[in-house]
This record gives C-alpha cells, structure tokens and sequence, in this order.
C-alpha cells in the first residue's frame, strides 16, 4: 500500500515548524510554565468590549463567519483613511504571509529578507519554493539600505522588513519606510510588517498611501488589541493586489467571534491607550531586571525586551534552557549575532516578577556550565 504521492517540492522540504509552543514544552515537561513571555502575546488581555463581544457571538458560533469580513472590514478603512478595497483580512499576519507567497511565489523565485528576521515569512517563502536572499542586520536593527541594494541586483518578487522588528524590538522612523518606496525596483513588492507598530513611539507608522501598488502591509490584533488566540490579522494594500487575494484564500476561515472581538477592540481606545502605559512599564520593569543582573536590555518599540547575555549563543541558550527548567517560558533570536539575546514578552506583574526571581540562578547555572 503507498501513501501519499508528495509534491517534489514538499519532497525537498525539512519536516520543521517556525516555533516549538509553550504547550509542546509543557507538555515535555509534565508541567505548565509559573511565567508566559516568550511568544509576543499580551498577557494583559483584551478589551473587556471585545470579551463582551466573543461572548455574545459564541450564541451564534454555529454560523460561518461573514466571508467578505464587511463590518471589519468597514471599520478598519475608516481608521486607516482608505477604502475597504484596501483592506484584506486573514488569520493573523502569518496566515496573510501565506496567501500572499501562494499568491506571487513559484519555484525559483528569489525573496529578499533580513537574516535572523521572522522565521514564519521564511516559512512560507520555502514552502512555495522560494529563494531566500539574506542581508545582515546593521547592529541590532533590520538594514533598509542593505536590503535595497540587494533587490536592486536580483529584483526579488518580495522585500520583507518588519517595523518596529522582531526578535530584536528595535524600530525605524516611518519616514525612513516611505523612503524606502520609491527605491523598490519594478516588479517587487515591498512586505512592511507591522505587528508592533501600536505600541512604538509616535513617527514610527510609515506614511504610505494605501492604493501604492509596490507595497503592502500587514497588521494584526494579537499584540496591542491582546488577541492572538483569535487569529485575526488584516493587509493594507492596492484595490488590485488585494482584490487576488479572493482566488485562494480561505474565504470561511475567519470565526464569527474573533470578528466580533475584532470589531469591539478595535472601537475601544480608551483599552488601547491604557495597554500602551501597562506595556511600556513591563518594559521598564524587565530592562531593570536585565540590569540588576549585569545584562544589557536593547531599545523596544514592541510589547517585548530582547536581553543580550554578554556573551555568544551558547550562552544564551544554555540561560534559556535554565530558565524554561526553573519554570520561564522566553525564547531567543535564531542566528549569530542576534542570538547572544534572550527575549521576554511583557506581562503581568506576577509573571515578570517569576523571570526576576528565575534569571540569577539561570546565569549562575548557566556560567558554571561553561
């Protein structure tokens, strides 16, 4: 009996996942992590008008979603000063990741990226049969010059930049972004990920005109708005590029209460403001932390601290392994230099306080072990 006749490409490809999840670990462990700052999400919760919100849709969870996402979609154009035919709206930023590679992505093509930049982008990239082109970060932050150059000698289907970035927190003014625009060579489309951007400095959203046809970009509820498990993200882009995305995207896959929650949260300004202040104390607080223990806290724009250990890699791994068997859940940059950090999502207070009460053992255990 055979199985499955696999594609050639799939073939090819290393059985892998961009993140091992808490719950994996946990799982291997026998016991849940006393602290969650590892995956970027907000553990200071959603909106009580989002919860309000879900609650109310779970009555009617036994309908499909809208397909069009016509409220949402309404609503988010009205907040970014655009159309709704500039709106696409998708199962997080990864899920549009996806469509968009399956979108413009055959065999062969070349991408351009940031070496150590988001795993999940190169992900997809691959598993449509793409071909990474890296550049170097300049110091801790995501090189737009580096990555213009190199698209401008292979003239890359896709440029991809986040900002503010992960895993490194760091950020760009957004007039650097726009500038970026005018230099994409013809053919590319420049990816502008802004995941974070709610929660950096004022000047850091890049002022780009939406109908722009060499840019999109992509946004999502999981960090600021506190809803990550509802898996809703959203694309700003040209009336056309946006209108391809209906040939192959999952037109059901949104849920009727992660809309829902959508659309209350993103009403709630007052919610999202007071996030901001309660983000931007646990930075404070964890910075501090490094500090106390002899590490360097690098700049966030982001609801996350990236710590750098002092030393290499090794080192950074073996105080991330000490602090995930003392109970921490924190993850770390991939790639050299980058991983000399650790990087710890902001969080209650409880939480933070765990990692503070965890992290000189871990270095101590850490040390000793080297």
């Amino acid at each position: 009996m055979t199985g499955p006749r696999y594609t050639p490409l799939i073939d090819t490809l290393p059985s892998t996942v961009p993140f091992v999840g808490p719950e994996t670990q946990e799982r291997r462990m026998g016991h849940p992590f006393a602290a969650r700052l590892g995956a970027n999400e907000n553990g200071f919760g959603p909106s009580p008008r989002a919860i309000a919100a879900m609650a109310a849709a779970a009555g009617e969870a036994w309908k499909y979603g809208d397909p069009e996402n016509y409220e949402l979609k309404a609503a988010l154009a009205a907040r970014h000063g655009c159309r709704p035919e500039n709106i696409v709206v998708g199962e997080g930023i990864d899920g549009l990741l996806g469509y968009l590679c399956r979108l413009v992505i055959a065999p062969g093509d070349a991408v351009v990226t940031s070496e150590g930049g988001y795993p999940t982008f190169n992900f997809h990239v691959s598993g449509f049969g793409g071909v990474l082109h890296k550049v170097p970060y300049a110091g801790d932050a995501e090189d737009p010059e580096a990555l213009l150059a190199l698209a401008a000698q292979i003239v890359p289907k896709l440029i991809y930049i986040a900002n503010p970035d992960n895993p490194m927190g760091s950020h760009h003014p957004g007039a650097t972004i726009a500038a970026m625009v005018p230099r994409v060579p013809e053919g590319s489309l420049l990816i502008v990920d802004e995941a974070y951007v709610e929660l950096a400095p004022e000047g850091t959203e890049a002022p780009i005109d939406a109908d722009d046809p060499r840019v999109i970009r992509m946004r999502t509820f999981s960090k600021a708005h506190g809803l990550a498990g509802a898996r809703v993200g959203y694309a700003i882009g040209a009336a056309p590029l946006i209108a391809a995305f209906d040939k192959i995207r999952n037109h059901f896959g949104m849920s009727r209460i992660g809309q829902a929650g959508a659309l209350a949260a993103l009403t709630d300004t007052t919610w999202l403001a007071y996030m901001r202040r309660l983000i931007g104390a646990s930075r404070d607080r964890i910075g501090a932390i490094a500090r106390e223990n002899g590490l360097v806290p690098l700049p966030s724009a982001t609801n996350f601290v990236a710590i750098d250990c002092g030393r290499d890699g090794a080192f950074a791994r073996a105080v991330l392994a000490e602090l995930t068997s003392a109970g921490i859940f924190v993850r770390m940059p991939g790639v050299a230099p980058l991983d000399r950090c650790i990087r710890v999502s902001c969080g209650p207070e409880a939480e933070v306080e765990a990692f503070a009460a965890a992290l000189p053992g871990a270095l101590s255990r850490a040390r000793a072990a080297q």
